[in-house]
């Protein structure tokens, strides 16, 4: 099994997007996937129809498999589940901060349904905290959209600087560039110049489109509606060349 994290400590980049998209090409390629919202605000639940889990609440994410292992719901869509957020998400910190060898306890409960799934995809909420160090710890690859801009390009470099303040593999970091828009003059040129110091970098792009944009109308991954338009399609392309790296 492995576990890929969609992440930014900046919101507004397109994560969730990224999160469902990729679960959702990966469940196409085969993969038996579980896309985890860890975001108290629950968008992943809401574009797959599925209501907030009450089973999750307090720090039974991390204490009580049986309870984890429950709150885990089908989908609409072939080889993929999702567990659903829970408003309480939002103490996870609190809860960690209660526990012995809390930086590996979100790993510790990933690994309980190891023998389910392929794949497992965490849709993470936009802060650097004890949660997303977890999150950092427990993945094989960190997915990180950027916009290119200065301020989004920012967020990336304060990842890298935390990353080496705390001794973790920066290798793991893979950025692709997010709501790109090719009719812009800064776009492009932010992309040559972050792509020349940042090698990491997935040569495939994400694009600015209302067909993603539509998601939170028709309720589903891009690529399940609008899968034959180029946008939706750069999931896909993103996915493979990702799936090469995992």
């Amino acid at each position: 099994m492995k576990i890929i994290s969609c992440y930014s400590n900046k919101g507004g980049v397109g994560k969730t997007a990224a999160a469902v998209n990729l679960a959702y090409a990966a469940a196409c390629r085969g993969k038996r996937t579980l896309l985890c919202d860890l975001d108290p605000q629950g968008a992943s639940g809401f574009y797959f129809r599925v209501k907030p889990s009450k089973k999750l609440g307090d720090a039974r994410f991390f204490k009580d498999v049986r309870h984890f292992t429950h709150a885990i719901r089908a989908s609409d869509f072939e080889d993929l589940d999702l567990l659903p957020a829970n408003r309480d998400f939002r103490d996870f910190d609190i809860f960690l901060s209660r526990m012995k060898h809390s930086r590996s306890r979100l790993k510790k409960a990933l690994k309980s349904v190891n023998r389910d799934y392929d794949l497992i995809v965490l849709d993470c909420p936009p802060n650097i905290s004890r949660l997303s160090e977890n999150v950092f710890r427990a993945s094989d690859k960190i997915v990180v959209p950027v916009i290119p801009t200065t301020l989004s390009e920012r967020t990336l470099e304060q990842l890298h600087d935390f990353f080496k303040e705390n001794n973790l593999p920066r290798k793991k970091i893979i950025p692709v560039f997010s709501m790109v828009q090719k009719s812009k003059r800064l776009h492009i040129d932010s992309m040559e110049r972050l792509r020349a110091e940042h090698k990491r970098f997935l040569k495939n792009t994400i694009p600015f489109s209302s067909d993603i944009e539509k998601m939170g109308i028709h309720r589903a991954p891009a690529l399940s509606y609008a899968g034959r338009k180029s946008a939706a399609r750069a999931y896909e392309e993103v996915w493979a060349e990702l799936e090469q790296r995992i």
